[in-house]
This record gives C-alpha cells, sequence and structure tokens, in this order.
C-alpha cells in the first residue's frame, strides 16, 4: 500500500528537536520558524512537557468520557484563567476542523436558524462542515457546497450589517486573523461593530481562534485586542504542542445540554495533560510577552516606524508571532533558499507570501539571525 500524499513533500526528514532547534536524520541542524503549521507553541521537547506527558502515559493513557476526568475539569478551569474566559464551558475534541464543526452545531441549535455568515479566505478547516465556510474551491467537493453559507468581504462592515439584519443567521464565523489566506487581520474596529450585529439580531459570534490563539499574537486570543467577548471561541494547534487535541469556549448564555456534543477521543488523559503542560509553561516562562516583544523585533526588521519596509517585501503584516511576509516580484524561491541554504523553516501562503509561525519560546537572538539570514539571501538574490 502506498501512501496517500497530503503535501508535496521537502526531501528533509527531521528525527529530533529542541527548543526551535529540528535535526534531520542526516544531522543536520535547522531553526524552525514555522512550528508545524503553528502547532508547536512551547517549543520542541520541553523538559516539562515531556515530564508530565511521560509521567502520565505511565499512569493512564485513555479511558471514554462516560467517566470522570479530573484532568479534564482542571484544564477548563487553567483555560478559562489563562484566556480571561472563566465564565465559559470547554468541550474538549481533537482538531480545530472538529472545534469549528461543533461551535457551528451549537450555534445551529441555540438560535434554531441554519444560515452561517463567513469571510473571504477564510479557512476553517477540512471536514464537512467547516470547509463549507472555507472560501477556497479546491478544498470543497461538490458534497460540501452549501446553500446556507454566504461569504462578504473581510472589514465590510456594510457587507455584515446588510446580511446580518434578516435575522436568518445562527452565527457569524471569523478567524481571529486569518491564517492561511496570508495573514489578514479583521480590524478591531470592524470586530466590535460585528459584536455590535450579533447581539442586536441575536446571532452568535464565533471566534476561530485555531491558529491565531494560545498567545501567538502577544494577546492570548488575538481578538481580544478589540476588546470584545466572543459567545464561542475555537482553540487546537497550539493547545496541546503537537499532541491532537481541540476545544470549543462556550458562553453561559448558549444552550449546550448534555448530548448535544460529543467524542469518543476528544479530551483523553495524554492530551489533557499535553495541554496542561503548555499553559505550565507558557505563564512561568511568560510567553505572551515574549511573544509580543520578538514579534516587535520582527516588526521593526522589516518594516519600522517611520522607516522604509525591507525592499524584498510588498507588505509585512501580522502580529507578535504571527507574521505574513508579501514578497515583492523577482523573490519567488526564497523560502527555498531560507530552507537549503540557510536552514530555517518557514511557511508559506501561495507562492508570494511566507509565513512565520515560530515557538512563542523564540529567542531575540534567534531572531536576529533570521533577520541576518534573510538579507544575505535577498541581497543575493536583487
Amino acid at each position: 500500500m502506498n501512501l496517500f500524499e497530503v503535501y508535496k513533500l521537502w526531501d528533509i526528514e527531521p528525527v529530533r528537536g529542541l527548543g526551535t532547534k529540528l535535526w534531520d536524520k542526516d544531522g543536520v541542524e535547522y531553526t524552525d520558524l514555522y512550528g508545524g503549521h503553528a502547532v508547536i507553541s512551547v517549543g520542541h521537547c520541553h523538559p516539562h512537557y515531556v515530564k508530565l506527558v511521560s509521567e502520565q502515559l505511565g499512569k493512564l493513557g485513555f479511558y471514554s468520557n462516560a467517566v470522570q476526568n479530573s484532568l479534564q475539569r482542571d484544564l477548563a478551569a487553567r483555560l478559562g484563567k489563562v484566556s480571561g474566559y472563566t465564565a465559559h464551558s470547554l468541550f474538549l475534541c481533537n482538531s480545530g476542523a472538529e472545534a469549528n464543526e461543533n461551535a457551528m452545531k451549537v450555534a445551529s441549535f441555540h438560535t434554531g436558524r441554519s444560515r452561517i455568515l463567513a469571510f473571504r479566505k477564510a479557512f476553517h478547516g477540512r471536514t464537512s462542515g467547516a470547509v463549507a465556510v472555507t472560501d477556497n474551491p479546491r478544498l470543497r467537493s461538490p458534497f460540501n457546497y452549501s446553500e446556507n453559507v454566504t461569504y462578504i468581504p473581510l472589514n465590510d462592515a456594510a457587507a455584515a450589517e446588510k446580511e446580518l439584519q434578516s435575522k436568518e443567521y445562527a452565527a457569524v464565523i471569523i478567524e481571529g486573523i486569518q491564517g492561511v489566506a496570508g495573514i489578514y487581520e479583521p480590524a478591531e474596529g470592524f470586530l466590535r461593530t460585528l459584536r455590535e450585529l450579533c447581539t442586536r439580531t441575536g446571532t452568535l459570534l464565533i471566534l476561530d481562534e485555531i491558529q491565531s490563539g494560545y498567545g501567538r499574537t502577544g494577546r492570548f486570543f488575538a481578538h481580544q485586542f478589540a476588546g470584545i467577548e466572543a459567545d464561542i471561541v475555537t482553540v487546537a494547534k497550539g493547545m496541546a504542542n503537537g499532541f491532537p487535541i481541540g476545544g470549543v469556549l462556550i458562553s453561559p448564555q448558549v444552550k449546550a445540554v448534555t448530548g448535544m456534543l460529543g467524542t469518543t477521543f476528544g479530551g483523553n488523559h495524554l492530551a489533557c495533560t499535553a495541554a496542561l503542560a503548555v499553559l505550565d509553561i507558557i505563564e512561568n516562562e511568560h510567553l505572551v510577552e515574549n511573544a509580543a516583544a520578538v514579534g516587535e523585533y520582527f516588526r521593526e526588521a522589516f518594516a519600522p516606524a517611520g522607516g522604509s519596509l525591507d525592499p524584498a517585501l510588498k507588505e509585512y503584516r501580522g502580529r507578535g508571532l504571527m507574521i505574513g511576509l508579501e514578497l515583492q516580484d523577482g523573490y519567488e524561491g526564497l523560502r527555498d533558499k531560507l530552507l537549503f541554504g540557510k536552514h530555517f523553516f518557514t511557511g508559506a501562503a501561495g507562492a508570494s507570501v511566507i509565513r512565520l509561525l515560530p515557538s512563542l519560546t523564540i529567542t531575540k537572538e534567534t531572531a536576529q539571525d533570521f533577520v541576518q539570514a534573510w538579507r544575505e539571501t535577498t541581497s543575493e538574490m536583487a
């Protein structure tokens, strides 16, 4: 049997990691500024993470959700405290797509409505309901298309008001920052307008913080820069540093009764332990603050206030450690050169945007090393 090809693969096989470093099977060292799609939030093989997960595996790895699991209650309490969402309840699942599926299901049950308002360039996952609100025709089969989904441009308040005044929508779903699209931010004023429109029309506001959450932007959730609270928040990627887990934070005003949601593997003992270890590290090492500080260094290096944008760039986008570097023409292939020439892993959004999504443990020194490698490589390409 052949393995299904999910992505076009680089000819590199990492076999070991520590912090922001990776080593391949030939012993070559790389610096990881992508974290496996923003998943590695507290660094590869952090000793506290390894210790807690290893100890839990030696006690109990899994049992069903039909019995008590105090790790789930501990995780809900800790996540509420760290995020500021203390009154919300937490449903645990296995991935971001599953979190978004359940968030929209809850919204539809609560409101009795079937329509969802989403945004151009959005990405919310690849499962049936999540991909239906993902604005990418290449990912949606005919089965996934839904007449119950309407797309409007990001930051178009007039379009949002026009749609929501019908009071037909169960929810608006929006990313804290659009990641797969190439790092596009909803304006703070737009998020405040959405909050007011949703409240006025009885529509639930779902904030997809799967990539932009868990401290990546310099706040625990990106939408908190706007000073708003969502009815439902979805989380996943950085939640357990690589162990599969997702979560749905649900407002106490939203009806979500026992039996409405269910999962076999969600919230298992190992997943909860991994997620608790991540919260320990985020708090103890002040990683939200570090994301803000190192993110500010990157911004000043590439797009200094009152200075000139880096000559290789059309635009610098993002907050904290969720960064989009849109390239000028002539810099195609820069990502490969950074990987194979300088040994820096980065991400991409299409052919023209390089994404930086490093561990929140990244140091300023590592950021400086990348900036130097960037300047050397772009100078050679100019």
